[in-house]
């Protein structure tokens, strides 16, 4: 059966990496999507290194589920054809800088005039006001700014460290797809579309308020700078190698105790409650870490997984796709691209009972599907040829554009 979005037509106006991974999950779950481009060069995406048949990774991986338009939109002819795709789609996602689309004039209350019943995302760094709305906004600026990377440092008196992976980004699409959805859901009881307004600041913040703000919840309460929990981050060395050990209520604790023949643990005055566990955290840990250095991880990880401690391998990358867990969950797929040859990425991670979603359409090569959308739209082949020959459209055919060898450094700018 089709995905759950069938029927879905969105215009992904986006680039980078929030907007079109936002874009590409609803089309991984059954909408038609067309990535409008500008012609010749496209998404800066396509020019990032690790890259093949002239694709690049991080682009095959985000913009995958589509077809590709090579459009411009600043000609008065180009946005003459976005307002016609306009009125015939579900959804539009851009993630332009703010005031930019009113200064193109697709903006969304000029293009909710032509279709009441359209979607309109809009993603920023900011938001649309105050000091920082028109800055740029890149994932490590948005770390900084959100209080992530002292978070990950540990405390307020540490120095503060950046998550090394560009989470702001990949939240932000994630929340902006779900909003999406609400929105679609919303719109078949009033019948009418709305302008949905998302920042990767606010999509952060909302992230961590339950955990790692929450100290910050009662307004009455002082709070005084965070200090660290442990200087242990639960990730163990053993005789050969990292595992991660959690022994979070009495019955893991005992249970650790048991399975590693110390009882004399059980009976410490510093850890025989959980308050006090807790007061002593890096005694513990310590304490821990000891024990673990004395086996191998996987003798280690058999034994605390049959006195039914949570336990788990660190694992690196390239141990990720061969761990059995994986395997069995039928996360990690494969499949043929046209282009960039045999690929490896994840499945759509949500499974439909009913609305079961077929294998992901690969990413398109730049302008590969320019005609084809355009016919379907209903546009006359004079009409097309005219556009190509103007250059309003580009005539690409699913080239990969030319890129230079410089590293590029994956951020996404708002």
């Amino acid at each position: 059966m089709p995905g759950p979005l069938t029927g879905v037509r969105v215009l992904d106006l986006s680039a980078m990496l929030s907007g079109p991974w936002a874009a590409s999950i609803l089309g991984d779950q059954g909408a038609e999507v067309i990535k409008v481009e500008p012609p010749k060069s496209g998404d800066h995406v396509r020019s990032l290194p690790n890259r093949s048949g002239g694709l690049a990774s991080m682009f095959l991986n985000v913009n995958r589920s589509k077809r590709s338009l090579t459009l411009d939109l600043k000609s008065e002819n180009g946005k003459a054809v976005l307002r016609e795709l306009v009125q015939k789609s579900d959804v539009l996602v851009q993630n332009f800088r703010p005031g930019v689309v009113e200064r193109l004039g697709i903006s969304y209350e000029e293009l909710s005039a032509i279709n009441p019943g359209l979607v309109y995302l809009s993603i920023s760094g900011f938001g649309e006001e105050g000091p920082y709305a028109d800055r740029r906004a890149y994932d490590p600026i948005v770390q900084a700014v959100s209080g992530l990377t002292t978070i990950q440092a540990g405390s307020d008196q540490d120095r503060p460290r950046l998550i090394r992976t560009v989470l702001p980004d990949k939240l932000t699409a994630i929340t902006g797809a779900q909003a999406v959805c609400a929105a679609l859901v919303a719109r078949a009881s009033t019948g009418e579309g709305q302008h949905v307004r998302l920042s990767m600041l606010d999509s952060v913040l909302a992230f961590m308020w339950a955990s790692d703000m929450n100290a910050y919840t009662f307004v009455d309460k002082p709070v005084e700078p965070e200090k660290a929990a442990s200087f242990i981050d639960l990730i163990y060395e053993t005789a050969d190698g990292f595992i991660t050990v959690s022994t979070m209520s009495n019955k893991e604790w005992t249970a650790f105790c048991n399975a590693a023949e110390r009882p004399d643990l059980l009976d410490d005055e510093r850890f025989n409650t959980p308050a006090k566990r807790d007061a002593n955290v890096n005694d513990r840990l310590t304490e821990i870490q000891k024990v673990l250095m004395e086996r191998p991880g996987h003798e280690w990880l058999a034994l605390l997984t049959d006195h039914d401690v949570p336990c788990a391998p660190a694992l690196r990358r390239f141990e990720v796709i061969e761990d059995p867990q994986v395997i069995a969950s039928g996360t990690i797929i494969e499949s043929d691209h046209p282009i960039a040859g045999r690929l490896r990425q994840a499945r759509p991670a949500a499974r439909f009972s009913r609305t079961t979603v077929e294998v992901p359409l690969g990413a398109p090569g730049l302008g590969e599907h320019s005609i084809e959308v355009l016919v379907q739209a209903g546009f006359e082949q004079s009409t097309i040829d005219r556009l190509l020959a103007e250059g309003v459209v580009g005539n690409e055919t699913g080239e990969v554009p030319a890129s230079d060898d410089e590293t590029h450094v994956i951020t996404q700018g708002a």
